[in-house]
């Protein structure tokens, strides 16, 4: 897919709330902006300019008006159709429960009043406002992910159609395809190498936070809506 020409290349002063490894850092990055990841676990892998351990909602609130855009990719366990389908009435008897915080992050982004993303699964409380797939950037992997808009928009680019299977077992049988399964572990899944190569993701080798992680492209498409839909705004 191609890139919105860019105006300019502005260091804007991202944050990257909920970051993990910062697979939408590094998007950001190739743009030439400043990114800050917070998360509440320690990422010893995370690639941004600047790292806070601690709760990503509690950190927008009190510092979030110090950035010029903000990213935010909260936990997505509990958001997918497995977790409220399929699965739920397994978890409801063990007891095993995901947190659901897009709601909250939404309340303090808002109450900040920057342009923001949230990203998310299918399936989730995020407003489809763009939708982007590996197929757009020619990656490897699909990974459908949806992102809702705030303080800004952007036109949803053409979704062009797949050019075969992700790889695997499916019901016993074996399928051959362009795409790596880069999800659980198994069954043909994707190996941390493999994901590495199918997301452009080069300095990490650990395969959850690799499951996890967005295609830097998604995010590097993002960052140059953003500019391009700024200084249409502005002219």
């Amino acid at each position: 897919m191609t890139q919105p020409t860019p105006i300019r290349r502005s260091r804007l002063r991202v944050l990257d709330a909920f970051c993990c490894i910062g697979g939408a850092a590094r998007g950001y990055q190739d743009l030439g902006w400043h990114v800050t990841g917070v998360d509440i676990k320690a990422q010893p892998d995370y690639c941004g300019d600047a790292f806070h351990q601690g709760d990503a909602v509690e950190f927008i609130r009190e510092h979030g008006h110090e950035f010029d855009f903000i990213h935010a990719s909260p936990p997505c366990q509990g958001e997918g159709a497995p977790t409220k389908g399929t699965n739920a009435a397994r978890n409801a008897r063990t007891g095993r429960r995901h947190p659901r915080l897009i709601a909250p992050t939404r309340a303090a982004l808002d109450m900040v009043g920057r342009p923001y993303v949230i990203e998310n699964v299918a399936g989730s409380e995020v407003r489809k406002d763009l939708r982007l797939c590996g197929e757009q950037f020619s990656l490897a992997v699909l990974m459908h992910r949806y992102f809702e808009l705030g303080n800004w928009t952007t036109p949803q680019p053409v979704h062009p159609a797949h050019r075969g299977r992700v790889r695997g077992w499916r019901h016993g049988q074996y399928f051959d395809g362009p795409y790596v399964a880069a999800y659980g572990k198994g069954g043909g899944k994707a190996t941390a190498q493999e994901i590495r190569e199918a997301k452009g993701i080069g300095w990490s080798h650990d395969h959850l936070a690799l499951r996890e992680a967005l295609p830097p492209a998604y995010t590097r498409w993002i960052g140059t809506a953003f500019l391009t839909r700024t200084e249409e705004a502005a002219a």
